[in-house]
């Protein structure tokens, strides 16, 4: 029998129901029970993970400490449980197949003939079943992407429904969540997507234990009894999941619909009344703040929220920490102009340039950040923003009219954003970046250094192109500084410019490392000055 218990997510009827926010809400009433708990993601896309993929498509990439490009759910795994995730929690189908297809090419299944069933469904439970192995965790929960009914979703679907049997019924459990849609014309919840998503996940020889029901109305007895009778699930079993002001409301929701009890009374584990202090500190302050400021987001994804989900959910927190409510203005940097960037920033108390690749809308951005130097306004940029303010300040204050970054020119005649070294023999794009954790040293007596309180912070990356060390004197003279370096590689991590009220550059990523119980500190100082702003104009 084994120790660690695995829950699975499934989806029906609809794409896009959270059901990675049901999982991190799930995990976060366990952990607050006592429980170890990790989350991972099983993508059925062939990709061997989204560090290729268009932002566009697929939102943003996100970046564990290890240096796993994955999928941004795991980002609100982390920002719920405040528990680092690795390579191991996000697995694609494009691993799977890779994995399989290397060992049939080194010889190991003996020239057997390689099938779905049992060698990729053997790879995907090893895969499901390494952290469990571990001995780490109580409870691994486990979302399978997509919809069940998907051709793709299939060997996921295979696999939970073998796992049942290896492993044995109280130790593995099926939450399918699902839609209840609302027919205005008749003014009734239907119920019958359910009965027939239900129906197809069965088909595949799987029972969904839990049913969890997303919905814009209140379901009510009837649909949960009606429910309960045509899927095989008990009543208390049916959940409700209704529309929630903000993603932070439901771990409550599922508090109040009973869903960590039913869980572990399933998986004969014991339950306690959940110890959400903190959490629920969190949320008051959001819900009441006392002030409110306005930050422009200048990007070249902005048609997309999910482009730059874990910013934006940096900001939350951050507001929060300040009891300040922050409204995010989107800006598209291709259409950011001389003529009109006056109309667009003027009445902003903030301006934070976000990351990004290749030269769409990047003039568009050294416009902005001219404009917020010169007139005093908070800048914070990250990774291409960063680069683009030393790009800035390169061609307007040193008077180096020719610089760019060897990205957007590779024959650029003052390239202060180069290629890193590490990267120029480098022919395949994917997982090639400097990606991952990486040491930062941070200078006395800088903005940074009072923000961190502390000399040596640890950063994520995902980056091909760095300051070009050979003009930091120049900058440096000239007030932009660099103040936070790593120490082996001579990188330059951090750019602040002196006589400014905030003005901040960052190589790294520190919207992946903010949580609800740990705020990004960057932001937290960022969203604090824009306060200071707003109360000056």
């Amino acid at each position: 029998m084994s120790s660690t218990k695995y829950i699975f997510v499934t989806g029906g009827v609809s794409s896009s129901l959270g059901k990675g926010i049901i999982a991190a809400s799930l995990a976060k009433l366990l952990q607050s029970q006592g429980y170890s708990v990790t989350i991972q993601k099983l993508d059925p896309y062939i990709n061997i993970d989204p560090g290729t993929l268009n932002p566009y498509e697929h939102g943003e990439c996100y970046v564990t400490d290890d240096g796993a490009e994955t999928d941004l759910d795991l980002g609100h795994y982390e920002r719920f449980l405040n528990v680092p995730t690795s390579q191991a929690n996000n697995v694609t189908t494009g691993k799977i197949y890779k994995s399989v297809i290397e060992k049939e090419r080194k010889g190991d299944f003996l020239g057997k003939t390689v099938q779905v069933i049992p060698h990729i469904t053997d790879e995907i439970k090893k895969r499901i079943q390494f952290l469990g192995n571990t001995g780490d965790y109580d409870i691994i929960i486990t979302e399978i992407g997509g919809t069940v009914g998907d051709i793709e979703s299939l060997p996921y679907i295979e696999a939970l429904r073998q796992m049942k049997w290896d492993l044995g019924q109280s130790n593995v459990l099926a939450i399918h969540l699902t839609l209840i849609p609302y027919l205005s014309a008749a003014k009734e919840l239907k119920t019958k997507p359910t009965q027939h998503s239900v129906k197809t996940l069965m088909e595949s020889g799987v029972q969904a234990d839990i049913l969890v029901c997303r919905t814009e109305h209140e379901i009510g007895d009837t649909i949960k009894d009606k429910l309960a009778r045509f899927c095989n699930v008990d009543k208390e079993s049916v959940i409700q999941s209704i529309d929630a002001s903000t993603i932070y409301d439901v771990p409550n929701l599922m508090l109040d619909e009973g869903l960590d009890k039913v869980v572990l009374k399933k998986l004969n584990l014991k339950s306690e009344k959940p110890n959400l202090d903190v959490w629920n500190g969190f949320l008051k302050r959001y819900k009441n703040p006392k002030n409110k400021i306005t930050i422009g987001l200048i990007g070249k994804y902005v048609e997309l929220q999910d482009s730059y989900k874990s910013i934006l959910e940096s900001f939350i927190h951050a507001g929060s920490e300040n009891e300040v409510e922050v409204e995010i203005v989107s800006i598209h940097s291709e259409y950011i102009t001389k003529e009109n960037i006056n109309s667009k920033l003027s009445s902003l108390n903030g301006v934070l340039v976000a990351p990004g690749f290749g030269e769409r809308g990047i003039e568009g951005k050294i416009l902005a950040i001219e404009y917020v130097r010169k007139n005093n306004i908070p800048f914070f940029g990250i990774c291409l923003g960063m680069q683009m303010a030393v790009i800035e300040f390169a061609r307007n204050i040193l008077d180096l009219k020719d610089s760019n970054s060897t990205e957007m020119n590779k024959n650029i005649a003052h390239p202060v954003i180069d290629l890193m070294q590490s990267q120029k023999n480098i022919v395949n794009k994917g997982g090639t970046m400097r990606l991952g954790s990486w040491e930062c040293e941070l200078k006395n007596s800088s903005n940074v250094r009072n923000i961190y309180d502390s000399n040596i912070i640890h950063e994520r990356h995902r980056h091909r192109y760095e300051f070009n060390n050979d003009y930091l004197d120049q900058f440096q003279s000239k007030g932009l500084i660099a103040s936070g370096i790593n120490s082996k590689t001579n990188l330059v991590e951090i750019i602040e410019l002196n006589n400014h009220p905030w003005f901040i550059g960052v190589q790294f990523h520190p919207e992946y490392k903010s949580t609800v119980n740990n705020p990004h500190p960057l932001f937290v100082s960022f969203v604090k000055a824009g306060l200071t702003h707003s109360k000056l104009n």
